[in-house]
């Protein structure tokens, strides 16, 4: 019987191709598989670095068909790399379904450190960061994004939210 291969999640840099760990690197590189939000944007920070690891899609449009797919691929064995197209997958992407479904199924994940926007733009900012609450993309719909707002409003917390 086969063991189970390993899900890593793997941050990527967020705009300088410098800034990723070196195990990151050499994880892309002896990983079995690479799952990219956008291929084509994950090929530029391979190339840089001279990797040639298999790459597949997993992202919001196809992750109900491709996870299954690459659940079954971790369950005979292969070890599989997440990767967003910049910083840590699972953060308002579609990685937070993989991690779901790996968890359903018995199966280790392991998650690399490095950049997060989220992280990188509160310590910048030089607001308080001992207490803060991360909203991630707001609904795009305009009375659910006032709505939600309005919930928020009176948050004491330090408040994160991407656009």
């Amino acid at each position: 019987m086969n063991e189970n291969g390993r899900l890593y999640l793997c941050a990527t840099p967020i705009g300088n191709l410098g800034d990723i760990t070196y195990r990151a690197v050499e994880l892309l590189r002896t990983a079995d598989l690479i799952a990219a939000e956008d291929t084509r944007h994950t090929r530029g920070l391979l190339a840089h670095y001279d990797i040639h690891t298999p790459m597949t899609s997993y992202h919001e449009h196809n992750k109900l068909t491709k996870g299954p797919i690459l659940i079954d691929k971790l369950l005979e064995g292969i070890n599989i790399a997440l990767v967003s197209d910049a910083g840590m997958p699972g953060i308002s992407d579609p990685g937070q379904d993989l991690v779901t479904l790996c968890i359903d199924h018995g199966i280790d994940i392991e998650v690399l450190p490095g950049a997060s926007a989220f992280v990188i733009a509160l310590v910048g900012s030089g607001l308080p960061s001992w207490k803060f609450a991360f909203e991630g993309f707001l609904d795009r719909d305009k009375k659910s994004k006032k709505r939600r707002l309005e919930e928020i409003r009176y948050e004491e917390r330090t408040l994160i939210i991407y656009e």
